[in-house]
């Protein structure tokens, strides 16, 4: 690896998700105008490409899913040459058919979150498209990358809440019956702030629980959510690394690309 490490792709890990590499891996201190990011990013190599890894949460998991400081996750990614992510995450399943251990490749995001900032774009009547919030070509990799421990299903529609509490069984059946499919905490703002800077981003999945309205018994926990989550790790890990692999190229696709016709307000790292 070079002494100065520039990843064209990275990955985001989720609740449980910490850490990709082993020892040999760079670790770098970034700042950024909006403060540091939830942890150093370290950067290593998978099949000889040099792919950064984040951990949303911290590594010890210091953030909840309404202080994680997403827009300098964000700009730190960016600033080191990251132009794809992938974003694994844990998510709760508004399907009893998709009970825990699935996969599912999001194509479709609701945001039900308040107060997050959500935009670099204070300033100069900017508008960024987000009607299609995933990318398709990274879509594309993760949906090839199936493992047989784990389900994976190839579409869905994931509903973002501000947390830090689950939902309510009122509010999980509410969802339920707009017909989405997973209920997840951290998926926005990051998408779109991946979107204004430009990078491809898409979520991988990995169902925890069924949510409050398809569960009989207590409810959602969160020591049975991470008990899932790393239940399947192993697995989980083994596809989105099988995910980095399939992506060919190293730079943003067309359909990732801003274009706003207008001046940006800040120069793109």
């Amino acid at each position: 690896m070079s002494s100065v490490p520039r990843p064209a792709l990275a990955i985001i890990g989720g609740s449980g998700f910490y850490d990709f590499f082993g020892d040999d891996a760079v670790t770098l201190e970034i700042d950024t105008p909006y403060g540091a990011p939830s942890a150093p990013i370290t950067v290593g190599e998978v099949d000889g490409r040099q792919v950064a890894f984040l951990p949303r949460h911290g590594r010890k998991h210091e953030y909840s899913p309404h202080t994680v400081p997403y827009q300098a996750n964000m700009w730190a990614l960016r600033s080191i040459g990251v132009r794809r992510i992938f974003a694994p995450c844990a998510v709760g399943s508004l399907r009893a058919d998709w009970g825990p251990g699935t996969v599912a490749i999001p194509d479709q995001l609701v945001d039900r979150t308040s107060g997050r900032p959500q935009t670099y774009f204070d300033n100069g009547g900017v508008h960024v498209s987000f009607a299609d919030p995933y990318c398709p070509d990274l879509r594309a990799a993760a949906v090839a990358s199936a493992v047989d421990e784990l389900p994976l299903k190839r579409l869905g529609t994931m509903v973002v809440v501000q947390g830090p509490r689950f939902s309510t069984r009122a509010e999980s059946r509410w969802f339920a019956a707009q017909g989405w499919e997973l209920v997840n905490m951290t998926g926005h703002p990051e998408a779109v702030l991946a979107r204004e800077l430009e990078m491809c981003y898409a979520a991988i999945a990995l169902v925890t629980d069924l949510d409050a309205g398809l569960e009989s018994g207590e409810g959602v926990s969160a020591a049975a959510v991470f008990a899932e989550f790393e239940r399947n790790l192993v697995p989980f890990k083994r596809l989105v690394r099988s995910a980095v692999t399939a992506v060919e190229g190293t730079d943003t696709c067309e359909r990732c690309r801003v274009h706003t016709g207008v001046a940006l307000p800040f120069e793109l790292p």
